[in-house]
């Protein structure tokens, strides 16, 4: 496994070569397409009105491409950061562990009101809804991201930590040579599964109801969104390809050559027999362009940040194992009390406000988590038994991998809200059709976090343990029992916790679905948070909030953070 270090190109590349030509096409590309579109489609920005358009699409597709990197820079930024604390620092796990649990748990289109309008109160409304669709994309792709850097930290094997130790790196050393590189596998396919999951909830974030106040913005999840309200299957199918045709790209210009790039960190003693490869990337490390920004710009910008940030930090050594942190200083203290203040002052607001409700209320609530509860565990389970065996086939065979990793893409970033009304329409007609299919679109949308993360695992895997079971003649059940299901269980428990909250999320559109103008409800929490968003009943809805939170939060606490400490225990590769 070799550390994230710059190293300058070859004297012998070309001066110039065909990676550099397409370098400079896509950017002069990248310019006249921005210009060309919004010269065309001028009115798709000002009016709140979608059009159906199909001249709209190129532009839709930029915009809707747009907020989602910027939703995803957070992502990472915040998960590194996040990760890193709750996994190092043992005072900041005691708060930021649970913290993530409730961020998880609470569903997206619950707090994208008080989001919505305490940012219409301050910001021009253009703004305000722009910032509100990258934060609800942000919250659809943050957390498994943080999930896996901090499983990744925690399960870092004791002879790297020592090693580090040994060669006295410092805390910003470690996390850039050690600590970055061994979770780089996992955190990228997280980030494609972020991706995905982003497109998911699309249109929730483009085009969205707070009470009589219809917010819209220009995009593909806008697009689709009111091509399915309208019924208009053409255009449905249109922006379906367009949506397609983005994943295709993206695959083939910045997840397959990352993960062609991350496949050096993986921890073997012995490199794998069809290493995986990337044509563009293949461009890209001969292009005399790049080189010459490397030894010129990364190179020397990279120095000057590894210096500020040693500065900064001090040259301490990094120990082997977690600090185990001291007693809280007095600035901590303080922030504390400050915090439970706004808590206790917040706590009585809510009771107030939910004092409004009646018995039947509370009834209709906790009818709604229990029969949730029950589609959650059955969407979960029909994941865990085809997705388990499909992403170790994908993990484990290259050629398998090249063929399906762009399919697997394109299919779990299809927004199934999409395709949710026209399965509905079939499944209406078969008994307990609503139910069934709210079932089917928790599971569209949440099967895809345990294959991606299994995939992560399996990939991971070192070729030497592999070699070793051949060589010891393993059947394939003593070679699952012994080798696959242990190095994939810390990857099972990450893609577990984030498809469940991904499932209680998801309930909210599952539950009730409008279209052709008409609405269809059935018995749940995500029912009951969904009626009250559209119909502006914040009491209820802050009840039903609170109660998928509290729900969720308590299954991870009993449950995944139990299997989080067993994999700790016993699953780390070392």
């Amino acid at each position: 496994m070799r550390p994230f270090r710059y190293s300058p190109a070859l004297p012998a590349t070309p001066p110039f070569t065909l990676g550099d030509g397409l370098i400079l096409l896509g950017l002069a590309g990248l310019l006249y397409l921005g210009a060309r579109l919004a010269l065309r489609v001028p009115a798709v920005i000002a009016g709140p009105d979608i059009t159906l358009d199909y001249r709209a699409l190129p532009w839709y597709a930029l915009l809707s491409t747009g907020r989602m990197a910027a939703a995803y820079l957070l992502s990472l930024l915040f998960s590194l950061a996040y990760g890193y604390a709750a996994a190092r620092n043992r005072t900041a796990q005691r708060v930021l562990s649970p913290l993530l649990d409730v961020l998880q748990s609470v569903p997206i289109l619950s707090f994208l009101p008080v989001v919505l309008l305490g940012l219409t109160a301050v910001l021009p409304q253009g703004l305000a809804v722009e910032l509100a669709a990258i934060v609800l994309i942000f919250t659809s792709q943050a957390w498994n991201m943080t999930y896996s850097f901090y499983q990744s930290l925690t399960t870092i094997p004791v002879e790297l930590r020592e090693a580090a130790a040994i060669f006295r790196l410092d805390p910003w050393l470690r996390f850039k040579t050690l600590e970055v590189p061994f979770a780089a596998m996992g955190l990228i396919w997280n980030s494609m599964m972020s991706w995905a999951g982003g497109w998911f909830f699309l249109m929730a974030a483009e085009i969205f109801i707070v009470g009589d106040r219809d917010f819209r913005l220009p995009g593909l999840g806008s697009y689709l969104h009111t091509a399915a309200d309208a019924g208009n299957l053409p255009a449905v199918l249109a922006g379906l390809l367009t949506l397609v045709l983005v994943i295709v790209l993206l695959d083939q210009f910045v997840w397959r050559p990352l993960l062609a790039a991350a496949d050096k960190y993986k921890l073997e003693m012995v490199s794998g027999d069809e290493p995986p490869s990337a044509w563009f990337l293949d461009l890209l490390s001969r292009a005399w362009l790049l080189e010459q920004v490397g030894r010129r710009v990364w190179g020397p910008f990279t120095e000057r940040v590894d210096s500020l940030v040693r500065r900064r930090a001090g040259r301490r050594i990094a120990p082997v194992e977690s600090p185990a942190g001291g007693g809280p200083a007095a600035g901590t203290l303080l922030v504390g009390a400050a915090l439970a203040l706004l808590l206790v002052y917040g706590g009585v607001q809510a009771a107030l406000l939910l004092r409004a409700l009646s018995a039947a209320d509370w009834a209709a609530v906790g009818l709604g988590v229990l029969a949730t509860f029950g589609r959650v565990v059955i969407a979960l389970v029909i994941a865990l038994l085809w997705t388990v065996p499909v992403g170790v086939a994908i993990g484990t065979n290259r050629k398998l991998a090249a063929l399906l990793q762009p399919v697997v893409q394109v299919v779990a970033s299809i927004p199934a809200t999409a395709l949710f009304p026209v399965l509905l329409l079939a499944l209406l007609r078969v008994p307990g059709g609503l139910n069934l299919a709210a079932v089917l679109l928790m599971l569209m949308g949440t099967q895809w976090y345990l294959l991606f993360n299994v995939i992560a695992g399996a990939s991971a895997i070192p070729q030497d343990l592999r070699y070793t079971t051949d060589l010891l003649r393993f059947s394939r059940v003593e070679r699952w029992r012994t080798l696959i299901l242990p190095a994939l269980f810390p990857y099972i428990v990450t893609g577990g916790i984030t498809a469940g909250g991904g499932a209680w999320n998801a309930s909210i559109v599952a539950e009730a679905v409008r279209f052709g103008g008409r609405a269809y409800f059935t018995t749940g929490v995500g029912a009951v948070i969904a009626q009250a968003t559209s119909s502006g009943n914040y009491p209820l809805l802050l009840a039903g909030t609170l109660a998928l939170v509290l729900t969720v939060v308590f299954i991870n606490r009993t449950f995944w953070r139990w299997l989080y400490r067993l994999a700790e225990d016993r699953f780390r590769m070392e």
